[in-house]
């Protein structure tokens, strides 16, 4: 293990540190001190010893002169940070010996931080994975996104369906950053464009200024530190004095409420073309700072913008800030007097783009007279850049086209790359949603492999697993994940095999209180938990989950005296506010959900649990204690999934189709070590070719039938048979996904899954295996990747242990 850059304190040091805190920073004395005082007082004595490696990080950057990543992202789903950056610095321990020497329990002091909703899932938790893993490699890097006010919002369930209420991490002090009042920069909207002089000019019609708010981030040991650095929406002026005196009150405060609308809330409900326009104002906002700051960053070291390529790396995480292209080009032509065709080129060299999916609705559209409207001269550079691809490659593609804007078009003309996020979903990019554009830029789409940070994912979230590793293969694994091969050879001794069970039982049992105490909610332990955790969507098929489970309860109550496993079905995610679909669904579970538990035949058997407002700290929970997880989506539909590779690194064997990351973790574990069934990708598409394919596959399983009969009648809605009737004529006549006809192999899968749980120490073995064989889904090594493939960027970790070493 390469040695830590950090001197630990001692417990006693590290004690008088907090309570130094308590005084001077919170003002309050240990008797009258809060459970937020104390995680207050933890979190400042923590971040002081962050500080220092953070700005050594940046100054040897300086020093370098070398290449910069920004990454672009919509979301950073990052979660609670006390424990992270404890178990990153090694104070972990020491953390935890001197809350509890001052009389406090460090667990809830931890608990006690909120879990900022700055992202939806994948996509966020997935930036926040990438950021850990460029610090822990030395990699200079900044994340780019905004500090949303609100975030996505806080789920509750009333009477089963979702209800959605503001996200309120920022009502407390955020510790962990630095706002940085100096760090402004004006992003314009409207107005129009006119030529003056022979030279183009933007006259916005409205004006808000971006202000930084900056986050370090701690690798590894405290051996790296890189920023993440979010906007906030600010007014140009605060404040209308001469309508507050005149009594005006409301048009005083206008300029602040509308600025702070743009930072306000992440994913705002575009179903409205009000909502829309704020949605394209949000992308644009953050994408505009970022990119006038790293050319400010770049310009105040001396460089030459047309050297830029060579010293600056943009990665766009999707398509949200696919704007960054003729943004860039706005930059380079009207405030540096490049020519057009200079200024694409330079863009190009230093954009790449990350396709996260197949779903044609996720790549973003946007109407042309509305982004005319929002960004007229980004409108006509887009003309531009479509003319110059025309050149290239011929009309075949188009960015504008039937009345719309096309962002995932405009991504990928303007990235010198673009990859996928698995092997199977690069491949599917090339022949589907860009084969055209792939045919007319041949060898620009490449494979990235998505991957997660194993210092969260296992070794903080997941403590009596920790143990057994170091145990059993030492501990310079959390940075080389790929030792934990090392376990192999110890999945046939039955001593490890009761080791790997008894963390298993821990962190069961660890969950089931945790319910009990948030929920009321009781569970047996004992029981398989069945876990499916992710965003709500019809591709992810969580509906197939719920009707497979409605029936095994038929079974279950046909025959009560059978053998059966005893399961608890755990689901968690939330739905986007305007999708209708999805929280139906929700309802529709928290409804079966109701009359399966009261039920005193199978409850002994069979028990669904739905907790609200599923986020980072829930799944940190959750994953190590499943048994088996559910990674279901339909074929060709789910670009990777990271929740696959978090449930098989803690020991969950794998329910799945052959889809996104599924295909490498199966391949990985081996097929032995994981459940597979459904239609290919391929058979997808074939099956979909057929008529009424739904309709045949109900008619051909008598469970299904019965199941979507019994929802139809009213059975788990109290009579009510209007609630769900679009949800299951949907299966009927426009089953897209395919869930009718997977259901019965998802059903015979699920049975071979009880078969197996049965035997305990045959599965307990295949949990071990999959935590031995999916050290190759680090982070670490897809960062790496990156950084050889798309970014052409260098570590600096070497050259400053050298520097090291000689002084």
């Amino acid at each position: 293990m390469t040695t830590p850059r950090i001197s630990a304190p001692s417990v006693e040091a590290f004690s008088a540190a907090i309570l130094r805190h308590l005084k001077l920073s919170l003002g309050k004395d240990p008797e009258h001190a809060s459970l937020y005082d104390w995680r207050m007082s933890l979190a400042l004595s923590l971040r002081d010893h962050v500080v220092e490696p953070w700005f050594e990080s940046t100054r040897k950057t300086y020093e370098a002169r070398g290449k910069r990543v920004y990454y672009l992202s919509m979301e950073f789903l990052i979660g609670r940070l006390v424990e992270d950056v404890a178990v990153n610095l090694g104070f972990e321990d020491i953390a935890e010996e001197a809350i509890t020497a001052l009389g406090q329990n460090y667990g809830d002091v931890v608990a006690n931080e909120p879990d900022a909703a700055l992202g939806n899932g994948g996509l966020g938790r997935l930036a926040a994975c990438f950021m850990d893993s460029l610090s822990t490699l030395g990699i200079p890097a900044y994340g780019y996104g905004i500090r949303y006010e609100h975030g996505l919002f806080e789920q509750h369930f009333e009477e089963g369906a979702q209800i959605e209420t503001a996200e309120t991490w920022l009502s407390q002090a955020h510790v962990w950053e630095f706002e940085r009042p100096e760090v402004t920069y004006p992003i314009h909207f409207g107005g129009h464009v006119a030529v003056e002089d022979g030279k183009t000019v933007w006259h916005a019609g409205e004006t808000v200024m971006a202000s930084a708010y900056d986050t370090p981030v701690l690798g590894w040991q405290g051996r790296w530190a890189n920023t993440l650095r979010l906007w906030a929406a600010k007014p140009t002026t605060n404040f209308d004095l001469e309508s507050f005196n005149r009594g005006d009150y409301i048009a005083a405060s206008a300029p602040e409420a509308l600025a702070r609308t743009i930072s306000r809330v992440l994913y705002p409900d575009d179903t409205t073309d009000v909502g829309k326009e704020l949605r394209l104002k949000q992308e644009y906002f953050f994408t505009s700072a970022s990119l006038q700051d790293l050319l400010r960053r770049f310009l105040s070291e001396g460089g030459a913008l047309k050297d830029l390529p060579d010293h600056v790396a943009i990665q766009l995480n999707d398509t949200h800030p696919a704007i960054a292209g003729p943004e860039l080009v706005r930059l380079l032509m009207d405030e540096h007097q490049f020519e057009v065709a200079q200024a694409i080129t330079t863009a190009r060299a230093c954009l790449a783009y990350t396709n996260h999916t197949l779903l044609p609705e996720a790549l973003e559209r946007w109407p042309e007279d509305l982004f005319a409207r929002v960004l007229p001269r980004h409108y006509r550079i887009i003309q531009l850049i479509e003319a110059a691809h025309f050149a290239t490659a011929g009309e075949t593609v188009r960015i504008f086209e039937h009345g719309e804007v096309k962002m995932g078009e405009l991504a990928f003309v303007m990235a010198h790359h673009v990859n996928g996020v698995s092997a199977l979903h690069s491949e599917l990019v090339k022949e589907t949603v860009f084969s055209d554009l792939n045919a007319a830029y041949p060898g620009r789409i490449i494979n990235q492999t998505n991957g997660i940070t194993p210092r969260r994912w296992l070794y903080t979230c997941n403590r009596p697993l920790r143990g057994l590793i170091n145990d059993t293969i030492g501990t310079a694994w959390p940075d080389n994940l790929d030792q934990l091969s090392g376990l192999t050879a110890h999945v046939e001794d039955s001593a490890f095999l009761d080791r790997f069970q008894a963390a298993k039982d821990a962190n069961k049992a660890r969950l089931a209180d945790w319910l009990k105490a948030r929920d009321g909610v009781s569970v047996d332990p004992a029981a398989m938990f069945d876990v499916q955790i992710k965003r709500i969507h019809e591709y992810k098929r969580q509906l197939m989950n719920l009707l497979e489970t409605v029936a095994l309860w038929n079974d279950i109550r046909a025959n009560p005296n059978g053998a059966w496993t005893p399961r608890v079905k755990l689901f968690g995610g939330k739905a986007a506010p305007g999708y209708v679909v999805a929280k139906e669904i929700i309802h529709l579970i928290n409804d079966a959900a109701r009359v399966i538990n009261a039920d005193p035949v199978t409850r002994e058997f069979l028990q669904i649990v739905y907790p609200e407002n599923y986020n980072v700290s829930m799944a940190e929970m959750l994953i190590p204690a499943a048994d088996l997880s559910e990674q279901i989506s339909t074929a060709g539909k789910e670009a990777s999934g990271t929740g696959n590779m978090k449930f098989a690194l803690n020991g969950a064997p794998t329910i799945g189709t052959l889809d996104g990351a599924n295909v490498e973790i199966r391949d990985c574990v081996g097929a032995e070590n994981f459940f597979l069934f459904g239609l290919t990708a391929a058979e997808v598409t074939a099956r979909r070719a057929e008529p009424d394919y739904a309709r045949t596959a109900i008619a051909a399983s008598p469970r299904l039938s019965e199941v979507l009969d019994q929802i139809r009648s009213g059975l788990f809605s109290g009579g009510d048979r209007d609630r769900y009737v679009n949800l299951v004529n949907g299966l009927y006549d426009h089953d897209y996904f395919l869930v009718t006809c997977d259901f019965d192999a998802y059903f015979a899968a699920q049975r071979q899954v009880d078969t197996a749980f049965a035997d305990s120490r045959t599965w307990t073995r295949m949990a071990a295996l999959n935590t031995a064989r999916v050290g190759w889904f680090s982070s670490d090594r897809t960062i790496s990747g990156y950084a050889k493939d798309i970014w052409q960027a260098q570590s600096l970790l070497e050259q400053r242990d050298a520097d090291q070493n000689v002084a």
